[in-house]
């Protein structure tokens, strides 16, 4: 069994930061692509940013300069979030691509998602 589990979400003012965490635990036999996605309410889910093995990243053109994205050498990603904007405002989730011991293939697995609400 394989879980992620989101952390750091909240209520922030516009202009403020916040640091979303994401731990993946189970029987994980590697990790290729970690990222962040969002959906809004009335919207579709969107891809804020994506961190591969080899540490290279991407980003939403929307967030660019604002949020930066990171992982560990562990199981785990980052999201910090500076220069928050109430359209920022959604249900954060973390993805991640993962082979599991004893499978020859990799599966997308998702966390349960945070709030992020940015309002004054």
């Amino acid at each position: 069994q394989v879980q992620l589990v989101e952390s750091g979400g909240g209520l922030v003012q516009p202009g403020g930061s916040l640091r979303l965490s994401c731990a993946a635990s189970g029987s994980i036999f590697s990790i290729d692509t970690m990222g962040w996605y969002r959906q809004a309410p009335g919207k579709q889910r969107e891809l804020v940013a994506i961190v591969r093995s080899d540490g290279s990243t991407n980003y939403a053109d929307s967030v660019k300069g604002r949020f930066t994205i990171s992982r560990d050498n562990a199981k785990n990603t980052y999201l910090q979030m500076n220069s928050l904007k109430p359209e920022d405002t959604a249900v954060y989730s973390c993805n991640a691509y993962i082979r599991r011991f004893g499978s020859s293939r990799s599966t997308y697995y998702w966390g349960q998602g945070t709030q992020v609400t940015v309002s004054s």
